[in-house]
C-alpha cells in the first residue's frame, strides 16, 4: 500500500552519519523533510544535497528539520559530504540515513517490498528513490514529490510548498496556484461570508465558490 497524504509515516529506527535515530523522536514537535537519493557520489544528487545545505537558515526559520536518505552506507555518506560541502560552499549539517538494506525505501513505498539491489548496482537500480517527503509535527505525510534522475529538484518550490502547508495548518485556509507568503489566501467554503469578514476584515468574491482574503499582518 502506498504512503498517502495524511498517513502517519513509519516509525523506524535508522542508522545515519549522525548515529542511530528514531524518526518520530527526531521529528519531535517540528516539521520535517526527508529527501531520498538512489546513490552517493552522483552528479545531480550532489547538487541537490548542496542546495539543501545552503538553505540551512531557511529550514531553521520555518522550524523544520531535514534528513537525507541514500541507499549507501554511513562511511560513504561521510566521504560524500566532503564533495557536497565543496560544491555548495555550505556545511551539510543534516543527517543522511544509510539505507543500504532498503528498509526505508520499502517502508515509504519507493521500492517494491521484494526488491533487492543487484551486485554491481548503479543508480538506475534504485532510480525511484528520488522523493521529497514533507511531514507535519503530527508525524503525518503532508506532501510528496518524485523526480526522475535527470531532473534536479527545485528546492525553492519545496520551500514555497512548506510555507503553504504551514500557513494552511496555522490559519485554516487554502492557497491558490503559485502562492507565496504575503499574497491573498483562499477562504474555506465551510466559512460563511460574515465569519470571513469578521476574521479578515474584508473578502474578495471571485466566484461563488472562490473567495480570497489577506491574512492579518
Amino acid at each position: 500500500m502506498a504512503l498517502r497524504i495524511n498517513d502517519e509515516i513509519p516509525n523506524l529506527t535508522v542508522e545515519t552519519d549522525h548515529g542511530s535515530m528514531n524518526l518520530h523522536d527526531w521529528i519531535g514537535d517540528s516539521w520535517a523533510i526527508l529527501f531520498s537519493h538512489p546513490k552517493d557520489f552522483t552528479p545531480v544528487c550532489t547538487t541537490e544535497f548542496s542546495a539543501v545545505a545552503q538553505l540551512a537558515d531557511e529550514w531553521e526559520r520555518r522550524g523544520t528539520k531535514v534528513m537525507g536518505i541514500s541507499v549507501d552506507g554511513v562511511e560513504d555518506h561521510k566521504k560524500w559530504k566532503g564533495d557536497i560541502e565543496s560544491y555548495g560552499g555550505a556545511k551539510a549539517g543534516f543527517p543522511i540515513i544509510a539505507d543500504d538494506d532498503l528498509t526505508v525505501a520499502k517502508a515509504f513505498d519507493m521500492l517494491p517490498a521484494e526488491y533487492a539491489l543487484p551486485d554491481g548496482r548503479t543508480p538506475a537500480d534504485s532510480a525511484t528513490v528520488r522523493v521529497v517527503f514533507i511531514i507535519g509535527p503530527d508525524k503525518k505525510l503532508k506532501l510528496s514529490m518524485t523526480y526522475p534522475m535527470t531532473v534536479g529538484r527545485n528546492f525553492a518550490e519545496v520551500l514555497r510548498a512548506l510555507d503553504a502547508l504551514q500557513t494552511s495548518a496555522k490559519e485554516n485556509v487554502a492557497t491558490p496556484a503559485n502562492w507565496t507568503v504575503g499574497e491573498d489566501v483562499i477562504v474555506p467554503t465551510s466559512v460563511s461570508d460574515d465569519d470571513a469578514i469578521a476574521k479578515y476584515g474584508s473578502i474578495e468574491t471571485v466566484l461563488p465558490y472562490l473567495r480570497k482574503a489577506k491574512l492579518p499582518a
